[in-house]
């Protein structure tokens, strides 16, 4: 399984890169008869161009029959926080905004996007998390900052 995750992160395009999700937890918001429940599911992702980066995501599921066949469109709102967890380092020279993650939120068209964005003068990372629908997007959208040390320049494209 993660070969093939693997091979598909490899196939996309070189200006998006490729984070998987790892599920931290979730909660119950309604109860369905049929199907799974409504919930809030919390994901982990790390950045994979910055070691050291991990943004945690909170989106909204629809459960009942449609949600549980993979046919709902889940809500266009989630939070974001993004994290140092552990010593930064950078593989090679970031573009000033690139998309990190990318899910699908319904069977067609809507889907929630993660793009990390350097503030050169700050040093800092900033990721924004927000849906984009192919006809209408959501204007909903969460930031999150991670400051990097002064000593550590982020080095930019």
């Amino acid at each position: 399984m993660r070969r093939a995750v693997a091979g598909a992160c490899l196939a996309l395009a070189a200006s998006a890169a490729c984070a998987q999700a790892e599920r931290i937890g979730s909660v119950d918001t309604a109860f369905q008869w049929l199907g799974r429940d409504h919930d809030i599911v919390v994901e982990a992702y790390d950045d994979p161009l910055v070691a050291g980066v991990t943004c945690y995501v909170s989106r909204a599921r629809t459960g009942g029959i449609k949600g549980t066949l993979g046919l709902a469109e889940d809500r266009a709102e989630a939070s974001i926080a993004c994290r140092q967890v552990g010593p930064l380092a950078f593989g090679k020279p970031l573009p000033r905004q690139q998309q990190v993650f990318s899910e699908r939120m319904s069977i067609l068209f809507k889907r929630l996007r993660v793009v990390r964005m350097v503030d050169a003068q700050r040093n800092a990372l900033v990721y924004l998390s927000y849906s984009d629908k192919l006809v209408d997007g959501s204007p909903q959208n969460s930031i999150s900052a991670v400051p990097v040390p002064r000593e550590t320049p982020i080095p930019v494209k």
